[in-house]
């Protein structure tokens, strides 16, 4: 490998081309305090020694992750004017930087992390790598395109219905959504206490391997990948595999091939509990109850702040009875525990990460239409969430936009879901 200041510098012209998308995915650039860690790194690496797989590899961390000394903005203009300044980093990022990061900048993202397309009309959208007028999904967009285009190596970002997972499908890199306590959120401006988690995105799965054993603060494991021979994969039917464009379900399905000829045990499932994730969507869910309990002064005082398409989510929740969110939460407790019964015996779940590609940044900008993308960009990632699972994101082979093919596993199992998506990563790479 270069030396980590040689990247830095190259992700440092990647991030400052004016042609390119940097001044949008990168909102706070650390170049001076990069420099000195990169050289840190270098130094250590001449004399033998190494801080872990991390050490000196170019980071990015998404908007809403403290930063000492920095306002945490999480995407929003209100947060930038009338925030005060962080007294500490996040605990995420202190493990970064214990590990030998180099984190060079901080990445634009979905006001308040609560969208799946990706676009902040305070900061600007950044373009997505495949065709610039094409929105990069979110919540965790800057961090995806930062990513795609070569401005960092790692992107850090969180998940709460999809954040990690859906950018990364739409611009064509890996995603991880580990199980959500195995990685703290201290020092991450919340979306929804019960659901939100942190975890990286990269080129490979092995880099996300890396990243997220330092989030978690554990020992990285071998990446030993399995064979696939007589690999149990539960293939979804119905709803993950419902309203899915053309290029999706040839993608999907190619790999579907794929898998079965390197000798993956594919077998149809359709767990009952997605109708209990049905039934408290219908009486208005989780995340938007949780989401109008942080953002309700700020609502009442400055409403024409918030992107409206994101005032409109988290409104939806203001009428809601402490009944509702408190049935909604037992409800997705017992779900959560059916769920984990119903795939106990598969290795992993597989289903496309979104049924569609990346709409036109044009597309969405009209309410109604913003709207239904959201809804269906979300819709599969965000059963993980829902039912308390890990996934991961790889992108699928492709002629034109990119697509993702999830696989889910089961709550604790991250490293096994890991290992088996390097085993998958592989056999796609073909």
């Amino acid at each position: 490998m270069t030396r980590s200041r040689d990247r830095l510098e190259q992700a440092l012209e990647r991030i400052a081309d004016p042609q390119g998308e940097g001044a949008r995915a990168c909102l706070t650039l650390h170049a001076l305090a990069a420099r000195a860690d990169a050289d840190a790194a270098d130094r250590r690496a001449a004399d033998g020694g190494t801080l872990g797989p991390l050490d000196g590899v170019i980071v990015t961390i998404k908007d809403l992750f403290d930063v000492a000394g920095e306002v945490t903005r999480a995407g929003s203009k209100l947060l930038a004017r009338e925030g005060e300044p962080a007294r500490a980093d996040a605990l995420a990022v202190k493990r970064l930087r214990a590990a030998g990061a180099v984190i060079v900048a901080k990445t634009n993202m979905t006001e308040f992390a609560f969208s799946g397309v990706g676009t902040n009309p305070h900061f600007g959208t950044p373009g997505n790598p495949a065709d610039r007028a094409r929105v990069p999904g979110g919540s965790t967009s800057g961090g995806a395109v930062a990513v795609a285009d070569g401005m960092c190596e790692i992107a850090i970002g969180t998940d709460t219905g999809g954040s990690t997972r859906v950018p990364a499908a739409l611009c064509g890199i890996v995603g991880f959504k580990p199980s959500k306590l195995r990685v703290p959120v201290d020092g991450a401006f919340p979306l929804s206490y019960s659901l939100d988690s942190v975890g990286p995105m990269a080129r490979t799965v092995a880099e996300c391997i890396a990243a997220d054993a330092v989030l978690a603060d554990e020992v990285p494991l071998p990446n030993a990948a399995p064979a696939l021979a007589g690999q149990r994969l539960g293939l979804v039917r119905d709803l993950p595999l419902r309203d899915m464009v053309g290029a999706v379900a040839g993608a999907f399905e190619a790999a579907l091939t794929t898998l079965a000829a390197a000798g993956a045990r594919l077998v149809e499932t359709a767990p009952a509990a997605l109708d209990v994730a049905a039934r408290v969507n219908a009486r208005g869910g989780i995340v938007p109850a949780e989401a109008f309990a942080i953002h309700r002064e700020r609502l009442t005082r400055a409403a024409d702040a918030f992107d409206p398409n994101v005032r409109a989510r988290i409104l939806r929740a203001e009428t809601m009875s402490a009944a509702d969110y408190i049935a909604n939460c037992r409800e997705r407790i017992a779900g959560v525990a059916q769920m984990d019964e119903a795939i106990a015996d598969f290795d992993a779940l597989v289903m496309p990460t979104t049924p569609i590609v990346a709409p036109t940044i044009a597309e969405v900008a009209e309410p109604a239409a913003f709207a239904d993308r959201n809804m269906l960009l979300l819709r599969n990632t965000a059963l993980v969430n829902f039912f308390d699972l890990c996934a991961v994101s790889l992108p699928l082979p492709v002629s034109g936009l990119p697509c993702g093919l999830m696989l889910v596993g089961r709550n604790g199992h991250d490293h096994a879901l890991m290992r088996l998506a390097l085993a998958v990563e592989r056999v796609l790479a073909r």
